[in-house]
């Protein structure tokens, strides 16, 4: 199996938190599990081109989900916090 590089980066988070920690210029994504911080860090850098300060992760404690009779819990995702350089960004949105 092949993975690219895109691919190993899942989504960016649009939480009220990662909206105000972009102003601090720390950008908030959903990583694969596997990725370590110098990989996150090194993927940030080839992908988006820009110079990176530090790398925080967290996994989030799974949810119960109820289901009629069954039990599940929620999916694992592993957030990462990317704090750039202050004259980088990171654009998820074309300008307008």
């Amino acid at each position: 199996m092949v993975f690219y590089m895109f691919d190993l980066i899942e989504t960016p988070v649009l939480s009220s938190k990662a909206t105000k920690n972009l102003s601090l210029n720390q950008y908030t994504f959903f990583v694969d599990r596997r990725l370590t911080k110098p990989d996150i860090k090194f993927l940030f850098q080839e992908i988006f081109d820009v110079r990176i300060l530090s790398v925080n992760t967290s996994i989030p404690s799974k949810k119960k989900k109820l289901r009629a009779r069954s039990e599940s819990f929620s999916s694992f995702k592993k957030r990462a916090i990317v704090t750039l350089n202050s004259e980088d960004l990171i654009s998820f949105f074309p300008a307008v």
